[in-house]
């Protein structure tokens, strides 16, 4: 880590006007500076970021442009589950980080200096945050130039991109208290394969009544399900769903209550384990 970096690191402490909260925003936003300086330095890794997502939608847009269960415009049905699948991609560079911080030491180094506990997680997911919400909005360009349309308000827009938000930092932090749990770069993928069959077991490509019923139900009570059922309402768009199920019917709620959960069990998680971190 270069002396620059620590420079700033001492100076955030320093002029945060001597609160706790001020000490607190002052060296998570450090940290996200931190971040930030890397996304510069590696831009490589941030394009192919964010063009992987939208090499999926073209894919699934065109090869698999019938959909499956799915009646009318299969892209207006496929765009927002797409936008809800997209917000758990990328976990595995988080989580690589993550790990990479914790073996080169360079967690300890910012643990000795007068930090705020917590503050190298925050300023990772403020980081994070920033890019999921510029892939988001890519990805809805490029949803915009292959066809698919939303049809409400504008902050109906706002409320759909809102919730995808939420999503992404419901899994962000699951995913930094993973990476903690499993403590080397190579257990990372191994944790990642897990995330691959939550994300594809959900109504993001297909609709519930194309599956086995026992599938179906588990598909509808996903949370990414919830996220996308809701954006599709938010958008106007097809849903494509005919079932009469509790999940589906309440999926808005659904679309906040399942990330507060996640955050309130994984959020405390995580920072307790920060802290217990060389003791």
């Amino acid at each position: 880590m270069s002396t620059t970096t620590f420079e700033a690191v001492e100076t955030g402490a320093g002029s945060a006007g001597g609160t706790r909260l001020g000490w607190a925003l002052a060296d998570s936003w450090t940290m996200t500076r931190r971040e930030l300086l890397h996304w510069a330095r590696q831009p490589v890794q941030v394009v192919v970021g964010l063009a992987f997502p939208v090499m999926l939608l073209l894919m699934f847009g065109y090869l698999m442009g019938g959909g499956l269960g799915i009646e009318g415009n299969y892209r207006e049905y496929l765009v927002p589950g797409m936008f809800a699948l997209t917000m758990a991609f990328g976990l595995d560079a988080t989580m690589v980080a993550v790990t990479q911080d914790l073996n080169k030491g360079v967690v300890d180094r910012f643990r000795s200096m007068p930090m705020t506990n917590g503050a190298v997680l925050v300023g990772r997911s403020a980081a994070d945050m920033l890019q999921s919400l510029l892939s988001l909005i890519i990805l809805m360009g490029v949803g915009l130039a292959v066809g698919w349309r939303w049809h409400g308000s504008f902050a109906a827009v706002l409320g759909a991109m809102g919730l995808l938000l939420l999503l992404r930092f419901a899994m962000l932090w699951m995913g930094i208290h993973l990476a903690m749990v499993a403590g080397k770069p190579e257990l990372v993928m191994a944790v990642q394969i897990l995330v691959w069959p939550v994300s594809f077991l959900s109504n993001a490509f297909a609709t519930p009544e194309s599956m086995p019923g026992w599938l179906g139900a588990v598909v509808e009570w996903n949370p990414m399900s919830a996220t996308a059922t809701a954006v599709r309402d938010l958008f106007g768009n097809e849903g494509g769903v005919s079932t009469a199920s509790w999940a589906s019917e309440h999926a808005s709620l659904l679309a906040v209550v399942w990330p507060v959960v996640l955050v309130a069990v994984f959020f405390p998680l995580a920072v307790r384990r920060f802290g217990r971190l060389s003791r």
